[in-house]
């Protein structure tokens, strides 16, 4: 009896126990870093807020077609809306809806928009339409997504699932409330980074030795890839202070505790992370058969077979980042090449040098990601066969 429980009902209630604990430190720590979050309330009578209404009639319509503009509309319409959300819940306004090239926002009787309302401190508001009610339309993508993750991918697929929820929880209500705090936006980026990285891949295939493997040698890509970021930025003259958001940042740093110094390189480390993760599981995976099925390989055969399989995996995920950075950037390359802007002017614009930076530091991450993977894991595989 003693022996039962000192093996395995001992080991499962241990990792029972440090689950519960880290789960709890998990939720502390979401609690202190949202609990004085300001957010708007009901009662509130002065300021801005964001509501939904309904759009119950609609009182004119002076809204032609524009076939200059690819098919948009110009004008105006009169549109009466009843207040479904907020302080002025039930309440009827009537509201003018202006259409032009950046704004339009076009809505029939019946359809629900989101609605700014202005309050003015004497109690009289204002309300205008801000634009389309899409909360329905992303819940239903998120959850074919989900959904096809989970059907397609079944089991590893739904702890998939989970674990970019954690993820995105991770950065939503842990990154973004402890930076405006005044916290180490790049200590707490490299802390959260580990600890998706450890999570995901624990979700995904258990704890075991491929796993530890590929967090570790993942995160050492990532640190790579950030390490290239820190040199490039300095040698270009690069800080987050070039980006497009500085200025508005810079706004929010006079109100609250908020450092952006090393935000674009926070960015750099997130987006560093997704793109190794692949690699770093399809690289251990591999190197992980091979050992089952051939215990004899020796450290070298190992490593070199990990090359091997992950210089196949170079290619396409760097060639995925560039592909990357040109689709998020169409908008803007459009917009220069029309402008005519020759090499040397095009190359020392800031927009050009953030992207490259992003672009190669990504990419980098991955090619260093293979040999660490590769090295750790033939290390350890190799070691464990000889200890038998």
């Amino acid at each position: 009896m003693k022996k039962l429980w000192n093996s395995p009902m001992k080991r499962k209630g241990g990792q029972l126990l440090i689950g519960v604990l880290a789960a709890l430190a998990f939720i502390l720590v979401i609690y202190y870093a949202n609990h004085d979050r300001p957010v708007y309330k009901e009662g509130d009578t002065s300021g801005t807020s964001y509501e939904i209404g309904k759009v119950v009639g609609i009182l004119e319509d002076n809204v032609t077609v524009d076939e200059s503009t690819d098919g948009l509309w110009r004008g105006d319409m009169k549109l009466q809306v009843k207040i479904l959300t907020g302080a002025y819940k039930g309440e009827t306004a009537e509201v003018t809806n202006y259409f032009s090239s950046l704004y339009n926002v076009r809505v029939s009787q019946g359809d629900k928009v989101s609605i700014r309302i202005d309050t003015d401190d004497d109690g009289g508001y204002q309300v205008s339409v801000y634009n389309y009610y899409r909360v329905p339309q992303i819940i239903a993508a998120i959850a074919i997504f989900i959904l096809l993750l989970i059907i397609i991918g079944g089991k590893k697929g739904a702890k998939s699932a989970v674990g970019i929820i954690f993820t995105m929880v991770c950065i939503i209500w842990i990154l973004l409330p402890l930076t405006m705090k005044g916290y180490s936006a790049l200590l707490v980026t490299i802390v959260l980074i580990l600890i998706c990285n450890l999570v995901t891949f624990f979700l995904i295939d258990g704890i075991q030795i491929k796993t530890v493997v590929a967090a570790i040698g993942s995160m050492c890509g990532v640190l790579a890839g950030a390490g290239f970021s820190v040199i490039a930025q300095k040698f270009m003259s690069v800080t987050t202070y070039q980006m497009e958001e500085a200025e508005n940042l810079l706004l929010i740093m006079g109100t609250t505790d908020l450092k952006i110094k090393d935000l674009f390189l926070c960015g750099i480390l997130i987006a560093c992370m997704g793109a190794v993760m692949d690699v770093a599981m399809s690289i251990a995976s591999s190197i992980a058969e091979l050992h089952i099925v051939n215990p004899q390989l020796t450290r070298w055969e190992l490593f070199r077979s990990g090359m091997n399989i992950g210089k196949d995996a170079m290619g396409t995920m760097s060639n995925t980042l560039i592909l990357a950075f040109a689709g998020n950037s169409l908008n803007m390359m459009v917009m220069i090449y029309s402008y005519g802007i020759g090499f040397q002017q095009l190359m020392n614009t800031d927009f050009i040098a953030i992207e490259v930076i992003r672009s190669i530091a990504g990419s980098i991450g991955i090619i260093c990601t293979v040999p660490f993977v590769a090295f750790i894991a033939a290390t350890v595989f190799a070691k464990s066969h000889s200890t038998k």
